[in-house]
């Protein structure tokens, strides 16, 4: 056979296209591209609710095993220990009844002093009760996610509370489920008031090694700060109803070196451990007081003319009075 009439061309096994190179750069020019528009123009954001909606039951049935074995080990709790708590609350009852009693009388003076001062009654915000399902798969971040979306009135933005605090705010919602980041993220932050001095601050999520707490920032060394200043919201953002408890100061490093103190706080709320929580509704931007009336208008008198020219009529009258009686 010549060797004019043998066909060179690769066998279809060996003709794999495109390089493993070219793809990989093409792949990840997609992948930035993808991830860039999904963070500036939430392209992708309808997509991921759809997916949420559809794996919903998934997740629901997933859960059901771990919820019936945390169920019947509540079930067979010891007995012991249920006397135990039921002492522990009906101690805690009898000082919450004791603490009511004060409570009301404390809120008729505080009514009062109000409309004595004319002051701005507090709101208090709507809530909703609603349940932890999981953590956030993410390991970077500190997130939750509960078992109340948009179908239930859940908005971004909204203030979620237990027990014993401020846990953190709504940061993305699904039609049957909500993410949740917890106050001790890196990327969430709090407008605080120190209930012992008033100083209003703002306290960030930890990110340093240790973790696990907050940290107010840009404080002077010579701030008045203790160990043990509770936190509480200011309210100043529109989004945290006033006087929520968020932490408590935990250490203060004032160094020589630096014009700022590092000071490090302990989330109230049971971040790591809270199982039941209330969703708040955000309270709004605060209304801006009345305009003053411009100065101009204030001083202005329209009258003066007029009483002008009567008195200039009243000094005639009087002198052709006087001239008549010569």
């Amino acid at each position: 056979m010549p060797l004019g009439t043998l066909d060179r061309t690769a066998p279809p096994l060996f003709n794999q296209g495109q390089s493993a190179l070219s793809k990989l750069i093409f792949f990840g020019a997609l992948s930035l591209f993808l991830m860039v528009a999904d963070a500036r123009f939430h392209l992708v954001q309808p997509l991921r609710a759809a997916v949420g909606a559809v794996l919903y039951p998934v997740q629901w049935l997933a859960l059901k095993p771990v919820q019936m074995v945390m169920g019947g080990s509540r079930y067979f709790e010891d007995l012991q220990t249920a006397q135990r708590n039921e002492d522990e609350a009906r101690k805690a009852l009898m000082l919450q009844a004791e603490r009511a009693s004060q409570a009301d009388t404390l809120a008729q003076d505080n009514a009062r002093l109000r409309a004595l001062l004319e002051l701005r009654q507090t709101t208090q915000a709507p809530g909703r009760a609603a349940e932890v399902l999981y953590d956030a798969a993410d390991p970077y971040t500190r997130k939750i996610v509960i078992d109340q979306g948009l179908t239930q009135g859940v908005a971004p933005g909204s203030p979620v509370i237990d027990a014993h605090g401020v846990l953190g705010q709504v940061t993305q919602v699904q039609p049957f489920t909500s993410e949740v980041t917890l106050v001790i993220d890196r990327d969430l932050s709090i407008p605080v008031q120190n209930t012992r001095t008033g100083v209003r601050s703002v306290a960030f999520g930890d990110a340093s090694a240790h973790g696990g707490g907050l940290e107010l920032r840009f404080m002077a060394a010579n701030a008045d700060l203790q160990e043990g200043d509770l936190l509480s919201t200011s309210g100043v953002d529109g989004v945290y109803p006033p006087g929520l408890p968020v932490a408590k100061i935990e250490r203060i490093e004032r160094r020589a070196d630096s014009a700022f103190a590092r000071i490090y706080c302990v989330p109230l709320a049971r971040v790591t451990a809270a199982r039941y929580v209330l969703v708040l509704a955000p309270t709004g931007a605060p209304s801006a007081p009345p305009a003053p009336a411009p100065a101009a208008a204030v001083r202005k008198k329209p009258e003066a003319k007029p009483a002008a020219k009567a008195d200039k009529a009243t000094d005639k009258a009087d002198k052709k009075a006087a001239e008549r009686a010569r």
